[in-house]
């Protein structure tokens, strides 16, 4: 099986390059289920309803968030009419999806959402959150997918090496670019610590870098804008053997 995990999609042109560009990235790379991170699909950050059908339209099988869950007002009525789609599981609240088991063929894939602490929350352990959900899904699924979204490499690092051998896959989001030490751990979970951004490639993480750089210059708070001009999509395509673990992890760029 070819799980396909798309990065961070920033914005209206994030979003229009996806729904150009997902069906042909399934198409070539024989995927077979594709989860993809939308905290930042709607322009300012958050999801709306409209972002939400124009990405599971263009092939996503799963939308996961992130710290940007809550920026827009509806997401709670978002996820209550439609279960793929995920905010981390361990803000402390008790409202909203935070996994979920999809049939894919002859395979159940879970996917489990966390957010990292380091420099970013004030959130539960995500550690002991992601050992609670494994439990959970014991003997209900085969294939287990996580989308870490944390700011720190250690802790993704950490993440990783703590869930290896439970999960078929862990992948990090949020920092918006993609890392190179995509690997299979030791027993066998597939591995990145960033898949990367899918919006603007001449901005800084997807806003307009003149914003950016007058407040590094200055100090002072601007507006975040979205970038605007030519796109890509990255991502990260992790080969799941019939025995569950992972045999290869490729990073994907598309321009």
């Amino acid at each position: 099986m070819n799980i396909l995990a798309i990065g961070d999609v920033v914005g209206a042109q994030g979003t229009d390059f996806v729904e150009m560009c997902l069906r042909g990235i399934i198409e070539d790379y024989n995927i077979d289920f594709t989860i993809l991170n939308g905290e930042n699909a709607a322009p300012g950050s958050g999801i709306t309803k409209k972002y939400v059908e124009r990405l599971f339209d263009a092939g996503a099988d799963v939308i996961t968030m992130g710290n940007h869950t809550f920026g827009k007002k509806d997401i709670f009525d978002i996820m209550e009419e439609n279960s793929c789609v995920l905010r981390p599981a361990n803000y402390p609240i008790d409202k909203g999806n935070t996994s979920v088991i999809c049939t894919v063929g002859n395979k159940r894939v879970g996917v489990i959402n966390l957010i990292g602490r380091i420099n970013l929350i004030n959130a539960d352990c995500p550690f002991r959150c992601g050992d609670r959900i494994i439990a959970e899904m014991n003997g209900k699924t085969d294939i287990i997918m996580v989308d870490f979204h944390a700011e720190a490499t250690s802790e993704k690092i950490a993440m990783g090496y703590y869930l290896d051998g439970r999960v078929s896959g862990v992948f990090g989001t949020h920092t918006h670019v993609q890392t190179a030490d995509e690997t299979v751990l030791p027993k066998g979970t597939g591995y990145i610590t960033d898949i990367g951004m899918s919006g603007v490639i001449n901005s800084v993480l997807g806003v307009k870098k003149e914003i950016i750089i007058e407040r590094f210059l200055t100090s002072v708070p601007q507006k975040f804008e979205n970038a605007d001009g030519k796109c890509r999509i990255c991502g990260a395509v992790f080969e799941i053997g019939e025995d569950n673990k992972c045999k290869s992890v490729k990073r994907i760029v598309v321009e």
